[in-house]
């Protein structure tokens, strides 16, 4: 007790925690913005079949997208630990690798999902014109994303190196351009959908190319050069492949658990399903504040295993995670307090409301269990052992999916109770690989 009081009471710790974890926070809250910006100017052409193209080639877009976003998660670690043993060359070399990665990815994936697209939109259902348009959107929008990933790997480079002030100013940059290029293309030009889509691309590779800039800027003055000899061999890339994959592992796992709620929510109802998606947004609403606090201590933890320093690691997780309990509490008082009035403000219907009145308590707890799992994820992408992420999900969601079955005859209470220990279970198997670690004392090298 004595040692974590020690380690809550080093107030540098506290400062490098929250200049971290603030401009995350405020980046997280800017990344449903180009959606939102994209489906308010389309909500305003005159056909609704606009609105509905944007929005089926939105969700297609997203797929290549999220799948790929490891390259942020995969790029912290090795970045963290790379400034925490002060080695330039191999901060410098992890950039060029993550870029390299990105724009290989960018590529591949685009050219792989162009054939595909019609299929694709076919899924959707929608009408011969949306499908067209949807078309026409997605044919433009494609060329974005290679940008797309690679703001995903300089915001993980920009984390690792304790940059996050940086990353922020990536996501607006990106944002920003694609508002202004919507009311110009959209309003001003009158291009309609084509526009929409130009606008987005000109955001993200605005975005790219300002992110390029300040990683240069970030790398010019320190000594060192990229090992490009290295590079060429496969011993060097197979780490951050490993990483990646397992990222990409643990990440379509956790979606498929949260895709689960929708699909069997959908078979008992559609006021039911409507309702599970009201209070799955307050759980994204919590992830604003602690996944803020999570990405400081991927960076802290990274730092001070490159370093080889337990004292500071341990100081990184006991202030952070106290933060992090301290933000939960918060997070469930709230829903505690203003629950209804949280519901109220997304549906007026009376059965949505009334079913997700029932289920609030649900809501209050679930920060308080998934905040540990958001924590350890942070101490796991910053060490890079990714391996054990994924050993850890594959286990919570095989006993996710045996929960499911015993509590099927329970309908949307079953599903809820299987849903908390799934996050219950998040942390506590990356708890238990934790400290299993920690008796080997392998966390720092």
């Amino acid at each position: 007790m004595t040692t974590l009081l020690e380690a809550w009471r080093h107030r540098p710790t506290h400062r490098q925690v929250w200049s971290l974890a603030t401009p995350m926070m405020l980046s997280n809250l800017t990344v449903p913005l180009v959606a939102l910006v994209d489906s308010s100017v389309a909500g305003h052409l005159p056909h609704t079949q606009d609105l509905g193209a944007v929005t089926v080639g939105s969700a297609v877009y997203a797929l290549p997208v999220w799948s790929l976003g490891f390259l942020r998660m995969g790029t912290t670690g090795f970045a963290a630990q790379a400034l925490g043993a002060r080695n330039a060359s191999a901060l410098r070399t992890v950039q060029a690798q993550a870029l390299l990665l990105a724009v290989l990815l960018g590529v591949m994936a685009g050219a792989l999902m162009m054939p595909a697209l019609p299929w694709l939109i076919g899924q959707m259902h929608s009408t011969p014109l949306m499908t067209t348009r949807a078309l026409d959107y997605l044919h433009l929008r494609l060329l974005g994303l290679p940008a797309a990933l690679l703001n995903y790997a300089l915001a993980g480079w920009f984390i690792g190196a304790q940059r996050a002030g940086t990353t922020l100013s990536l996501l607006l940059v990106t944002n920003l351009v694609n508002i202004a290029l919507n009311l110009l293309f959209v309003f001003g030009f009158h291009w309609g959908v084509p526009g929409i889509a130009l606008a987005s691309i000109g955001g993200e590779w605005c975005g790219a190319l300002y992110g390029l800039w300040r990683a240069h800027q970030a790398v010019r003055d320190m000594v060192g050069q990229i090992d490009w000899q290295a590079m060429r061999g496969w011993a060097h890339w197979r780490p951050l492949l490993a990483v990646n994959r397992d990222i990409f592992i643990r990440t379509i796992l956790l979606a498929g658990v949260f895709f689960s709620l929708s699909l069997f929510g959908a078979r008992l109802g559609d006021a039911v399903v409507a309702a599970n998606a009201l209070l799955l947004n307050g759980l994204m609403l919590t992830a604003f504040c602690l996944d803020g606090l999570a990405n400081a201590v991927e960076a802290l933890c990274g730092h001070a295993i490159g370093a080889g320093d337990h004292l500071a690691l341990r100081r990184a997780l006991v202030v952070a995670g106290g933060w992090s309990l301290i933000g939960s509490v918060g997070y469930a008082l709230f829903f505690g307090v203003y629950g209804h009035l949280f519901v109220d403000l997304q549906t007026n219907l009376p059965d949505v409301r009334e079913i997700a009145y029932g289920y609030l308590p649900w809501l209050m707890v679930l920060p308080l269990v998934g905040v540990w799992s958001y924590l350890l994820d942070g101490l796991f992408v910053g060490a890079t052992r990714a391996r054990e992420m994924r050993g850890g999900m594959v286990l919570s969601a095989l006993l996710y999916v045996l929960l499911l079955w015993l509590t099927h005859d329970l309908g949307n209470t079953g599903l809820w109770l299987a849903f908390l220990a799934f996050m219950a279970l998040r942390a506590a198997t990356l708890g238990w690989l934790g400290l299993c670690i920690r008796r080997r004392q392998a966390w720092v090298a």
